[in-house]
């Protein structure tokens, strides 16, 4: 493990934290200044298109395949993240699978409240399926907040008898909004998300609403029938036994699920690729995961 890449990384982190009292615009403003500087994948080009209620980035490194899309929902709590915040990840991700990658800017609360962006998550994919792209070809994907649109996105494909996606890769889902996993008490002050911070980030998505409902989570429901999934997590983690109490769930269902739990790392450690070694081991591996499972 590259513990100093990322004890050197978060030491810097907590050098810029967010600003006091700040509102949502300033919160967004902060977060993507602090990731405009890391680098992205050489060679992308990057299309700015409309998919539904919504713009996205469409992603394309020399040589990627136009035939195989993998859609990506940025991270940030439902609250702040763009594609632009997420271009490490999402242009590293189109080179590592050789697949079209197409991050979608979802609608924010607390302007958009729950389920504003699980319904934007779920047009992109009618979306990529209206324009050509067969379900075998297509990949759901996120990170934290959007490894739960991602999921989500997949589970009401499955409810209104629409074809499923290739698979599916999420990185440290947020999914147990209720906080009931070990994790979010043991791990409560872990870097990056904490227990503070998911508390405000329900409070602006879903607000007085139930943290449960299958319109903010997929995780408390019916999880049977999905294509194959692929899930890493941090072991440093709050949102750590999301992500091991989804793989148990979708494997007792007879579906497969790859969870691998990586040591030390914390939430959404993705971000910090290329500048820690096991950031870009991860998208290497969801790269190879993607390449198996698609048509």
């Amino acid at each position: 493990m590259s513990k100093q890449q990322l004890d050197f990384i978060l030491r810097l982190s907590a050098e810029n934290p967010p600003p006091a009292n700040a509102t949502p615009p300033q919160m967004r403003e902060w977060f993507e200044a602090i990731n405009a500087q890391t680098p992205i994948a050489e060679g992308a080009t990057i299309e700015t298109i409309s998919v539904g209620p919504c713009p996205a980035e469409l992603i394309r490194l020399p040589g990627s395949d136009e035939g195989k899309l993998m859609i990506y929902y940025h991270g940030g709590g439902f609250l702040f993240g763009s594609p632009r915040s997420h271009r490490t990840i999402a242009t590293h991700l189109a080179k590592a699978s050789g697949a079209t990658v197409l991050s979608v800017d979802y609608r924010l609360a607390p302007e958009h409240p729950a389920p504003t962006a699980h319904d934007d998550a779920y047009a992109a994919y009618l979306w990529a399926l209206d324009h050509g792209y067969q379900p075998e070809s297509v990949v759901l994907s996120g990170d934290s907040a959007g490894g739960n649109l991602a999921l989500a996105a997949a589970v009401r494909a499955r409810d209104n008898g629409v074809p499923l996606p290739s698979c599916l890769v999420l990185m440290s889902p947020a999914l147990d909004l209720a906080s009931e996993g070990e994790s979010h008490r043991t791990l409560a002050d872990a870097p990056l998300v904490n227990r503070e911070l998911m508390g405000l980030f329900n409070a602006v998505y879903v607000g007085a609403g139930d943290l449960r409902s299958p319109k903010v989570t997929p995780f408390y429901g019916d999880l049977s029938g999905l294509p194959p999934v692929l899930v890493h997590v941090g072991s440093w983690e709050l949102l750590r036994d999301d992500s091991i109490t989804l793989a148990d769930r979708i494997t007792a269902t007879g579906a497969s699920a790859e969870l691998k739990v990586w040591e030390g790392m914390c939430h959404s450690w993705q971000l910090f690729a290329p500048m820690l070694e096991e950031g870009m081991a991860s998208i290497v591996e969801a790269g190879a995961f993607v390449r198996r499972h698609t048509a």
